[in-house]
């Protein structure tokens, strides 16, 4: 696989694409570039301020840009169907989903408002019942991203019996349980388009190890990376720009493949040019997959 590099990024012009979490780290490079190849952009997010911010400073590296904000929390799903109420009364097409929004590795267990664990609730459920609300406006050819994590593999588990951590919480394990939950989202969701005919491109990305305020926001107690702290990720990694190149060929290259799965091509994929990037044997288990989208439906209330 050639470098890909942001000069690579087709032609957006007529397109309408939607990145949650974008107003900073990962998702606001992801918007930014994306409004740089001519898409209209919604900067969704649950701060209204520093929508605002985002929003400028797009406005201001872009020339003639087409951006706006969203109001939506991913931890609340009465947030996500008034949000995509909205959508739907607009009636525009959305040509690229990106779900890319997070938390990370909490320190202490805490709930979203609907008493899902945090990082499931946000990472995933948030994100699963978006997906499910917007459906109507993924136009054929649409293309959906999940923004995964190398911490995917790292004994990464769908724990059925304490799904929400109650039993037993570690900031990681909650952590690589969603981000396990993001892939197999994309798999079953691209099985379950081709099964239906909603003619969706359906694959994910991962960042490697990048600069941003996840881990800031959110350090856990336990494992890499979390105890050895932002400034050691910032020296293995790399910075938010490079780390969003994987998102942005998923969501635009068309040699990017339904189920593909993309990061970094350095060492232990921690950084590098864009490559397909390795899928642990949960992530493609096929009933696994399934099982856990009907859980999913069952806590969300949505159904595709």
């Amino acid at each position: 696989m050639s470098k890909w590099t942001i000069r690579d990024i087709p032609l957006q012009a007529g397109k309408l694409a939607l990145v949650t979490g974008a107003t900073g780290g990962l998702g606001y490079e992801t918007a930014l570039e994306l409004a740089r190849a001519g898409a209209e952009v919604v900067v969704a997010g649950r701060n209204p301020a520093k929508g605002k911010v985002a929003v400028g400073r797009i406005e201001r590296e872009v020339k003639g840009a087409k951006v706006r904000f969203g109001l939506v929390d991913l931890g609340s799903l009465a947030s996500v169907e008034e949000f995509s109420g909205k959508m739907l009364e607009d009636g525009r097409s959305v040509d690229v989903l990106i779900n890319n929004a997070g938390v990370m590795a909490l320190p202490t267990r805490q709930l979203t408002t609907d008493g899902f664990e945090m990082q499931l609730g946000t990472n995933h459920l948030g994100h699963f019942a978006l997906t499910g609300r917007l459906l109507p406006l993924l136009r054929r050819g649409a293309r959906v991203v999940n923004v995964s994590s190398l911490m995917h593999k790292m004994g990464a588990s769908i724990h059925f019996d304490d799904l929400q951590m109650a039993k037993k919480y570690t900031p990681n394990g909650a952590y690589a349980q969603s981000k396990l939950a993001n892939l197999l989202f994309t798999f079953e969701l691209q099985r379950r388009s081709d099964a239906a005919g909603w003619g969706l491109l359906s694959d994910a990305a991962h960042p490697g190890a990048s600069s941003t305020d996840l881990i800031a926001n959110g350090p856990g107690t336990d494992r890499f990376p979390h105890t050895l702290g932002p400034m050691f990720v910032r020296w293995i990694g790399q910075n938010a720009a490079a780390g969003a190149l994987p998102t942005l060929y998923a969501a635009t290259a068309p040699e990017a493949k339904p189920m593909g799965y993309y990061g970094p091509d350095g060492l232990f994929e921690l950084k590098g040019d864009v490559a397909p990037a390795a899928i642990s044997k949960q992530a493609q288990q096929v009933g696994l997959a399934k099982r856990f989208w009907e859980v999913s439906e069952e806590l969300t209330g949505v159904r595709f």
